[in-house]
């Protein structure tokens, strides 16, 4: 492992270690973490405020499940040509709907997130892009999700491994309406939480809620999973993780959810999918994403997916994202 070129004071590192999820759901939630990581309380403030200064962490906040919101969430590509490659990108990220876009190497060189209020508008939003760059969108909707989660850990001489996202809470429910209330609670936290003693509170007074209801709610969304969890986001590439692979691969329909599930487990893939072919462009049913240090690094990993699905695989490419064209997240109208 290749150290990161940044280095991190002691109390960084454990923070970042510690809460990438966890963040206590209580009236002063800095105050116990200090407790944790021993020190004070006004300190972990600071720290914590320099590192999202810093942009060593992108967001600090609840990760919502748009799926789980029940909107519109698809995987779309374009093959752009290169002379058209800036007004393009211009056009794309001048839509709200467009959460993550980035250059890959591939003739479809061009991988974006959608995200939207409503399944119906992601089929709208993607007729509108098609109509607007005169080119065809290949969409890749979600159709099993064996894994995601990007949890850094940051060792004492400044290397970065992955490790799996440790469950959030012990007492899953799946059954949860969302109501207005919650939809407010949602576009005021998607953001990120304002970094100080009391983020509750501030949400709260800022909604017209008391911050019991505020926590109730949240803690509500977190047991079924429409919040993934609450924590620091951090930067992986800022911190030594530059290369990212998508890395695809041609299994049988009748065998890809039983590989899935297993690529999924490695600890250095951070989102497993199944996701449609389109047939002749695109001939690839699994992605599994992969980080690392150095492209080098990510082909020694791909190598390990290769000799565990064997056989089974018929062919496979891995597109490595060569320019961030666009990066924010789920954005809920209030």
């Amino acid at each position: 492992m290749k150290p990161s070129a940044l280095k991190l004071l002691p109390l960084e590192r454990d923070f970042i270690n510690s809460y990438q999820g966890y963040f206590p759901l209580e009236e002063r939630p800095f105050r116990r973490m200090a407790d944790k990581l021993n020190c004070h309380e006004n300190e972990l403030i600071d720290t914590v405020n320099k590192l999202k200064t810093e942009n060593t962490l992108t967001r600090f906040g609840p990760l919502y499940d748009a799926a789980r919101l029940g909107g519109g969430l698809t995987l779309a590509a374009i093959a752009v040509p290169e002379e058209q490659y800036e007004i393009i990108t211009v056009l794309v990220n001048g839509y709200p709907e467009v959460a993550h876009n980035y250059r890959r190497e591939h003739e479809l060189n061009m991988w974006f997130v959608l995200a939207t209020e409503t399944p119906i508008e992601l089929t709208h939003t993607i007729s509108s892009i098609e109509k607007a760059t005169g080119l065809k969108v290949f969409n890749f909707p979600k159709q099993e999700e064996f894994y995601i989660g990007l949890w850094l850990n940051l060792l004492d001489d400044g290397s970065v491994t992955t490790l799996p996202v440790p469950d959030q809470t012990d007492n899953k429910s799946e059954r949860y309406t969302l109501d207005d209330i919650d939809r407010k609670l949602i576009s005021v936290t998607q953001a990120g939480f304002t970094i100080e003693r009391s983020p509750y509170q501030t949400i709260a007074s800022d909604i017209g809620l008391t911050q019991s209801d505020v926590l109730l709610r949240l803690k509500s969304m977190l047991d079924c999973s429409i919040i993934r969890r609450i924590g620091a986001v951090p930067n992986h590439y800022r911190l030594g993780l530059k290369a990212n692979g998508m890395t695809v691969w041609d299994v049988e329909d009748d065998t890809v959810i039983e590989l899935g599930n297993i690529i999924g487990q490695l600890d250095f893939v951070s989102h497993c999918y199944q996701r449609p072919r389109h047939l002749p462009v695109w001939r690839y049913n699994l992605f599994a994403m992969v980080h690392g240090h150095s492209r080098d690094e990510v082909n020694l990993k791909v190598k390990q997916i290769k000799s565990i699905l064997g056989s089974k695989c018929k062919t496979h490419d891995t597109l490595f994202s060569s320019a961030i064209l666009k990066k924010t997240g789920l954005r809920l109208a209030a």
